[in-house]
């Protein structure tokens, strides 16, 4: 079977399905972290220093995931996109199945908080080459023309895997407290086998990704991708992490930290919160494809340019709306915020930040810029947001805090190569065209071509010599 003969629906279909099982086993950690960790694994604290430290075993997991970014992401250029995908899930998955098992801090100790803190770092390295390999495959399987549509469903994952991580966390939450944190929250944990089986089927059902094979049938895979990678493309990799930061920002203070805000702060019910959360993921869903396909019309900068400053307008209002202690505002917020105003940026995520980068080293470059950021900005954004209404009471600390980062991805993305509105995507679709041609000879000149294509018009295209030496 040729790596051409498996259809961009199917491949995109089962990166949609991948990723959301990822992410699925990420976020429930999440949730476990906003609801029932500070109770079981740091029960000697106040509640406030509880939940400082469970947030901070959460944001312990980016810290892993660089070097797995780094690691998956060199073997991705090397060995293939597919091979690293269904190792990827199998880390993840075994991981997450050990902390529905894991003892509690009334039954072993400290060891319970280390144990669980090592576990979140194995699923931290897992998902730091999930996304990165997902998209890709997606993306490179997709024609030019529609490479905004199909590079869409990878990053439809993420909010699918919230809800349905929120969904488990809602069945179990309608046990009394002490069923609850018993054992309760052990199912969605355990659940995550059987999701881990279903990802697997699909997966080894893939054929390997044909801008791969054109870079192993060329003789052309490079021995050091990450040095490549680094060397050719530093500029972008600074780019793409500065282009992301808001948007993972958000969408772990959504996620993680709003349900706790809205439960402990705001009177919200527990269930109620939860729901939020779900609703706003399902919106996501719909919405994400809709602004990738947009992206092929009116370019892909533009759609990103048009989420990173709605997250920023949006925040305020939203916590508004959170703080009125109203269960339907809370949602409302939140479909807001996650669901609406994230979506034009969420949705053209891939496809932009894949296209800027040789084939030969996408894998390590497209893995580094976004794990990067993640540590930078995802990382510890509940801890950062939970500190700073702990150091001022009020929640206009963090508000502030969030529209910094959606300025600096505003500033970001305008400097990233390419063109807007039709006249960008346009030229993005030639540059995309060209791209295929020469990687097609030699991949290894094929950022020459975008950066041919991609750039202003008043701007002379740069030679692939000068971009290299630059």
């Amino acid at each position: 079977m040729t790596a051409s003969s498996s259809s961009p629906l199917k491949v995109a279909m089962a990166s949609f399905i991948g990723t959301t099982v990822e992410y699925y086993d990420f976020f429930i950690y999440g949730t476990a972290a906003a609801l029932v960790f500070p109770k079981l694994f740091f029960p000697n604290t106040s509640p406030t220093i509880g939940v400082l430290l469970s947030f901070a075993t959460f944001g312990v997991g980016f810290l892993a995931r660089p070097l797995g970014g780094v690691v998956f992401g060199h073997f991705g250029d090397r060995l293939g996109r597919k091979q690293m995908l269904v190792i990827s899930l199998v880390g993840m998955g075994a991981a997450t199945v050990l902390m529905g098992l894991m003892p509690t801090y009334a039954q072993i100790g400290i060891a319970a908080p280390i144990l669980l803190t090592v576990l979140r770092l194995l699923q931290g390295f897992a998902v730091g080459g999930e996304w990165g390999g997902a998209t890709l495959m997606a993306v490179e399987h997709a024609p030019s023309a529609r490479k905004g549509f199909f590079g869409s469903f990878s990053q439809m994952g993420a909010p699918a895997g919230t809800a349905l991580a929120t969904l488990a966390f809602l069945a179990v939450a309608q046990l009394p407290d002490d069923q609850f944190l018993s054992w309760g929250w052990r199912v969605p944990f355990l659940f995550s086998a059987v999701l881990i089986v279903i990802g697997l089927v699909i997966r080894l059902s893939l054929t390997e990704s044909p801008d791969f094979a054109k870079v192993r049938e060329q003789a052309a895979v490079v021995k050091m991708p990450i040095i490549i990678a680094v060397r050719r493309h530093w500029k972008q990799i600074l780019l793409v992490a500065g282009t992301y930061l808001s948007q993972g920002i958000f969408a772990y203070i959504c996620m993680a930290y709003l349900v706790s805000y809205g439960t402990a702060v705001a009177g919200i019910p527990r269930t109620q919160a939860l729901l939020g959360v779900f609703v706003a993921g399902v919106v996501a869903v719909v919405l994400y494809p809709v602004f990738g396909s947009l992206s092929d019309t009116y370019g892909r900068k533009t759609m990103y340019l048009t989420g990173a400053v709605a997250m920023g307008v949006v925040i305020g209002p939203a916590f508004a709306l959170i703080n009125s202690g109203n269960p339907w505002l809370f949602l409302l917020a939140q479909v807001l915020v996650f669901g609406i105003a994230m979506a034009p940026a969420a949705g053209v995520t891939g496809s932009l930040f894949t296209m800027v980068f040789d084939a030969d080293v996408r894998y390590s470059g497209v893995s580094i810029g976004y794990t990067l950021s993640q540590v930078l900005g995802s990382a510890f954004a509940p801890t950062i947001a939970t500190a700073l209404f702990s150091a001022t009471g009020s929640s206009a600390a963090i508000v502030a805090y969030l529209v910094g980062a959606s300025i600096i991805s505003v500033v970001s993305v305008c400097l990233l190569p390419g063109g807007w509105g039709r006249d960008g995507a346009r030229r993005q679709l030639d540059a995309d065209r060209e791209v295929n041609a020469v990687a097609s000879k030699n991949p290894q000149t094929a950022f020459g071509a975008i950066a041919a294509n991609t750039s202003s018009e008043a701007t002379p295209a740069p030679t692939t010599e000068e971009v290299i030496s630059s």
